[in-house]
């Protein structure tokens, strides 16, 4: 339950970054779309959008290290055993 909490959060906080590196303020306001309502419904949106996919990514790079980490430690196992026979 505590991994979730931090990976929600860094997703958060990632998605924070990302949206503030495309704020269009940035940009001399060049992007920014004629309806007010439909740009503030884009960046909603595209947060909640970024949200899911840092958490995905988080959770897809703790399961491959979960399986380094299990490769090695069967790698290690089968090596010692062969060394003793």
């Amino acid at each position: 339950m505590t991994q979730r909490i931090v990976d929600l959060t860094l997703s958060a906080l990632a998605s924070l970054v990302s949206v503030l590196l495309s704020w269009p303020y940035w940009r001399d306001f060049q992007y920014w779309p004629e309806s007010q309502a439909m740009w503030w419904l884009y960046i909603v949106v595209g947060y909640l959008l970024a949200i899911y996919v840092f958490y995905a990514f988080l959770g897809s790079l703790r399961t491959l290290f979960q399986h380094d980490e299990q490769a090695r430690a069967a790698g290690t196992d089968t090596d010692t055993q062969g060394g003793q026979s």
